[in-house]
Formats: C-alpha cells, sequence, structure tokens
C-alpha cells in the first residue's frame, strides 16, 4: 500500500527525532536531518560494530563520518574521513613496510590519538563522542549503540574475517555465508535513550539507508535496543540503501544474493520486519510499493547535494508524522 506524507511546509522545525544510522550513506541523511530541524532536537543513534584497534589505536569508523559530516569538516570528494587532509604519517608508515591498508589521516589520527587515551583513563565511548561532538560545534546528540563492545564479523567462504579485515583489507570479495555480532547479545543500549523510545518522546524514529546487514542490524541485534524500537510509541519508518536492486555504494545487494536473498527495496522492507510502521523507497522501485504490506512512500533517494539530503530529510518526518501515532502497540497487532 501507498501512505502520502504531509507537504514540507506542514512539518514542523521543532519535531524531535531519533536517526539510526552506520557510515556514509546513513550520515547523509542524517546531515539533512540536522539542517532541517531545530539543532538539539536531532538525535544520532550510530553503529560500533565497525570499531577495530588499529596501530593500537581505538578506531570508531561510523561515529566519526557522522561526526565530520555533521560537523562540515567530511571529505566531500572521498565521502569519508576529514577535509583538507594529509597523510604523512601513512607514507612513513609505508617505507617502513608497517601496516599502512587501512587509511588514517593525519587529522583522523589525532582523534584516534585521543579518544585511545581517553578510553585508557576510563571514560565512556559516549562521554568521549559527546565531548567531540562539542569541540566540532555539534548541537545534535550523537550517541554510539552501546559502550559495550559489539564486533561485527563476516562469515566467508575463507573463514570468518573481522568486519575491517572483510571490507577494506580484501575489499569485499570473499563470499558472505553469514553475519555475525559478537557481544551484542549481552551490549547494553543508552539506558536514557530507552527511556526516551518508552515514552515516545521522539515524533519520528528514521532508519537511515545504511547497509542493513552490516551498519543497521549490529545496533537491532541488541536485544534491548530492538525491544526498544518495536515497543516505542513512535512511528518508526525506515528508507531503503538500494535503488533498482543496486547499492549506490558498499556491498549491500552483493552480500544479500550471496546469502540468497533478493536484492531488492522490499526485501529491505521485510528485513526490517514488524519494527516499522512506513517504508520509503527510490522512485525507480515504486511498483514494489503494493508489495509492502506497510505504509510505503516512493520519492527520490538519492542524495547527491545538500538540498537532497534535506528534501529527504523533510519527506521522512513528514511520512511518520502522516502516520498518526501508529507505534509499537499497532505494529503488535499488526502481526497478531
Amino acid at each position: 500500500m501507498t501512505a502520502m506524507p504531509l507537504s514540507t511546509a506542514q512539518t514542523k522545525s521543532n519535531s524531535k527525532v531519533l536517526a539510526i544510522c552506520g557510515g556514509v550513506g546513513g550520515a547523509k541523511l542524517a546531515l539533512g536531518l540536522y539542517r532541517v530541524l531545530d539543532e538539539d532536537k536531532l538525535t544520532v543513534l550510530v553503529n560500533t560494530g565497525d570499531d577495530f584497534e588499529h596501530l593500537s589505536l581505538h578506531v570508531s569508523p561510523d561515529i566519526d563520518t557522522v561526526l565530520y559530516t555533521l560537523g562540515g569538516i567530511a571529505d566531500p570528494e572521498r565521502g569519508w574521513g576529514r577535509a583538507e587532509e594529509s597523510w604523512n604519517c601513512m607514507e612513513t608508515l609505508g617505507r617502513l613496510q608497517a601496516e599502512d591498508w587501512f587509511l588514517l589521516g593525519d587529522k583522523d589520527l589525532a582523534v584516534h590519538i585521543e579518544r585511545t587515551h581517553r578510553l585508557r583513563q576510563g571514560q565512556s565511548l559516549t562521554e568521549i563522542v559527546q565531548r567531540f561532538a562539542a569541540r566540532f560545534g555539534i548541537a545534535a546528540r550523537i550517541l554510539p549503540m552501546s559502550d559495550d563492545p559489539v564486533r561485527t564479523l563476516i562469515d566467508t567462504a575463507e573463514g570468518k574475517l573481522a568486519f575491517q579485515d572483510y571490507f577494506v583489507r580484501r575489499r569485499c570479495e570473499p563470499a558472505v555465508r553469514k553475519v555475525l555480532y559478537r557481544g551484542a547479545e549481552k551490549a547494553r543500549p543508552p539506558a536514557d535513550l530507552l527511556a526516551e523510545l518508552a515514552a515516545g518522546a521522539f515524533d519520528a524514529v528514521v532508519i537511515c539507508p545504511s547497509n542493513p546487514l552490516l551498519s543497521i542490524d549490529p545496533l537491532l541485534h541488541i536485544p534491548a535496543l530492538r525491544q526498544g524500537i518495536q515497543d516505542t510509541p513512535s512511528p518508526v519508518v525506515a528508507v531503503s540503501p538500494l535503488i533498482g536492486g543496486r547499492a549506490l555504494k558498499g556491498p549491500a545487494s552483493k552480500i544479500l544474493r550471496e546469502l540468497g536473498r533478493d536484492p531488492s527495496a522490499k526485501a529491505v522492507a521485510a528485513h526490517y520486519g514488524g519494527l516499522l510502521d512506513g517504508f520509503v523507497l527510490d522512485s525507480v522501485d515504486s511498483r514494489d510499493c503494493p508489495d509492502i504490506p506497510i505504509p510505503a512512500f516512493s520519492t527520490r533517494t538519492v542524495m547527491t547535494s545538500l538540498q537532497d539530503r534535506e528534501d529527504l530529510a523533510l519527506t521522512c518526518i513528514s511520512f511518520a508524522l502522516s502516520l498518526g501515532g501508529r507505534g509499537g502497540a499497532k505494529r503488535k497487532a499488526a502481526e497478531a
């Protein structure tokens, strides 16, 4: 079925939104939301399943992508890392025949060094991220999905690989048999966020167009967090990262095929199951709307420009508001 969103003129700038995202694709929509909302009305919950230790430093790729994007200092050409970056450290590591397969610019390294230092002092990742966000002039609240370690592992035809070994070192080449989320079953999400979800404190919960298996599922495999999203009375909508069966960036469609799943927008909607009240997909896939058993809206989801990000953000908010407080109770009723 389809559901028309409210016009953007009806969208209130003081809506309170929770965005759930991973790295580059999700950060684009998070930026759009940040720009169309009152700045302090946005909370971004970010995947940390990609975190790992490299060169004895704690690296948080998705967290940093969101920080750099909302802080206006992301590299617009590469789509990751800092703008106007230098690479002196990496060049020297290469001369020393050290590990230089995971590129870290000099400015980026300073963030990892300071984060590692503070973690070893006993500060939580949440505290550190809040401090960094303030230093980058970001008014939105950025939260790691947990202060407990969760690590995404890729079970491939060549054996189990740590996420960054699969994603960066091997460039997603090995065939995937299963994706694992080590530590998720014991991880604790932010307690205040769970309370806000339970109270329906958000006007909308938006699952950004991040890879559902690699960027969103690490969060959803944390039992308390998944339950909180399931039960919230706030409307929950997701944006498909697939357009015409393909991801604009990353291996989402490849992995879905290797796991025997249909790489389509409607398959992404089905993957999220009973968590959603509504689903946003690209106009290219509008023919799939009748096959999606929840309200679905097709629009342009390609975010090439800043205006694209803002337009999609407004569409997501207005669509969520048009669902009229369906929330967890109606989701449960629909599944019964």
